[in-house]
């Protein structure tokens, strides 16, 4: 899956890769959550251009968004056919800039964040769907959803979903809805091959969306470690209580 990424390279570098119109100039972030504002790019008119859009897909027949699940993700083998996703995918396919995301493990008994990137460390645009959802009162809002798959043999030791990418090879074909629809485009949405990202340890600093600084992404040290180890609280011991008619059951059970 993809719950937290980053973008550090130059906004000259990504617009040289992507080849959008737009000459946008934001500063390198380094733990994106999701329901922000995320780069993205799209074709239209045969113009690739930038925008930024709410990460958070709401499909266009929801009428109250407050009652709807929050779509960060949309599963490559079923987009097809999801009500939510079936008229993005042929329709409003773009795609998110990212020099990397996160992903959590369980490592000596405590679940730690590893960032993950490509091997040769360039930039890379994750597959993405859009969708501009209006309110009652006219509003709108642009809308994404980052596209997984199941992981590689590699990858998948870390988690069993990844985010697709795309291969700048491929940007026109994906970004293209009008020439090629989604039948044409099934075969990218796979894992990266095996080999192409890397990973390391990184501070639990990132758990905390509040924190978006460069010393997310250095590589855990033992010092590092044993650093937040002592400065993690013991759990609270939560006294147990016992029913006042624990020895009588009325045949109902408890929920608690």
């Amino acid at each position: 899956m993809c719950g937290r990424f980053v973008i550090t390279s130059p906004p000259a570098a990504l617009r040289q890769i992507f080849g959008y119109q737009e000459q946008p100039n934001f500063p390198p972030r380094h733990n994106i959550a999701p329901t922000q504002p995320i780069p993205v790019v799209f074709l239209d008119q045969d113009v690739r251009h930038f925008r930024l859009m709410r990460w958070g897909f709401l499909p266009a027949w929801v009428k109250d968004p407050r009652g709807f699940t929050l779509l960060i993700n949309a599963r490559s083998e079923t987009v097809r056919e999801k009500p939510a996703f079936k008229n993005a995918i042929r329709r409003r396919r773009v795609l998110v800039p990212a020099d990397g995301y996160y992903e959590w493990q369980l490592i000596d008994g405590r679940k730690r964040p590893l960032f993950i990137h490509r091997s040769d460390k360039a930039p890379f645009g994750f597959a993405a769907l859009a969708e501009t959802w209006m309110g009652p009162n006219g509003e709108e809002v642009d809308t994404v959803a980052i596209v997984t798959a199941a992981a590689n043999t590699d990858l998948a030791t870390l988690h069993d979903r990844v985010p697709v990418t795309i291969r700048p090879d491929d940007f026109s074909l994906w970004l293209d809805c009008r020439n090629h629809d989604a039948g044409d485009i099934m075969h990218l949405m796979v894992a990266p091959e095996q080999g192409e990202f890397s990973w390391y340890e990184v501070s639990t600093r990132v758990n905390a969306v509040a924190n978006d600084d460069p010393q997310l992404l250095l590589p855990m040290t033992e010092e590092m470690r044993a650093a937040e180890d002592a400065q993690r609280k013991p759990a609270k011991k939560v006294a147990s209580r016992k029913a006042a008619t624990a020895s009588t059951d009325d045949g109902q059970g408890s929920l608690f």
